[in-house]
């Protein structure tokens, strides 16, 4: 099970949000490069990063920031945040992040996602964000009448390396993943699965283990270890991978 501690940068800060919402968020004093040179001084071999700026904008807008971050330590990361054409595909891969996650652009056209995958192959994670079932976008402002499963069925042969799922009525309230859809959008993907949205505490992380779903490749973990609810001396024993 890898472990991904998250950090989201907003104005070159860490920060974190409540189901998505920049209107409720949390700034953190540590600044994104120096919470990622205390994941890795503690073990973890990856990152997942969202630029909160790019979301807004569609704009690489803290490139500079996971380049130093790459350059600087030897972790594996994936980027999301805003990322809507080749041209910023094409910056952060020459930056040496692992992953670039597509979201509400991939689900507004399907065909920039295949092109994407076709363009930059064993690069792309498809970053799926759901309520009660059906997909979101636009920074969770619009929600899709169409369900996670369906779409997931029709963009399920196109390439993508990992599908990153996350369940908006968890993420930034601490109460468990989203157990159960995870587990259903696994055993359809093509690609592994990555859990993300509410982790709460280390026994989240244990049962996500316990899933004993193959198809699960992780889990990401954020607002938890910026409010102290898990010590990373503690996450980082349930590494493995």
């Amino acid at each position: 099970m890898k472990i991904f501690p998250a950090i989201d940068i907003k104005d070159k800060k860490c920060v974190r949000l409540v189901k998505g919402d920049f209107d409720n968020k949390t700034e953190y004093e540590m600044s994104p490069v120096e919470q990622a040179r205390k994941y890795k001084d503690h073990g973890f071999k990856n990152l997942h990063i969202v630029d909160l700026d790019g979301a807004l904008t569609g704009e690489t807008i803290n490139l500079d920031i996971i380049q130093e971050i790459v350059s600087k330590f030897d972790i594996k990361i994936e980027i999301g945040g805003g990322i809507r054409n080749f041209e910023s595909i094409k910056k952060y891969t020459e930056a040496g992040v692992e992953k670039v996650i597509l979201g509400s652009a991939a689900i507004k056209d399907k065909i920039f996602l295949k092109e994407a995958c076709e363009k930059f192959p064993n690069k792309i994670a498809l970053g799926l964000d759901a309520k009660d079932g059906y997909l979101s976008f636009s920074g969770w402002k619009e929600n899709s009448n169409q369900l996670t499963l369906d779409y997931l069925k029709e963009v399920n042969d196109f390439g993508a390396s990992r599908l990153i799922y996350t369940d908006i009525n968890k993420d930034g309230m601490k109460q468990s993943p989203n157990f159960d859809e995870t587990s259903k959008v696994a055993d359809n993907s093509n690609c592994p699965v990555i859990i993300s949205g509410g982790v709460s505490s280390i026994d989240d992380i244990k049962k996500a283990k316990e899933l004993n779903n193959e198809n699960i490749e992780g889990i990401i973990v954020g607002k938890a270890i910026y409010d102290g609810d898990i010590k990373l001396e503690e996450l980082v024993k349930e590494l493995d991978a």
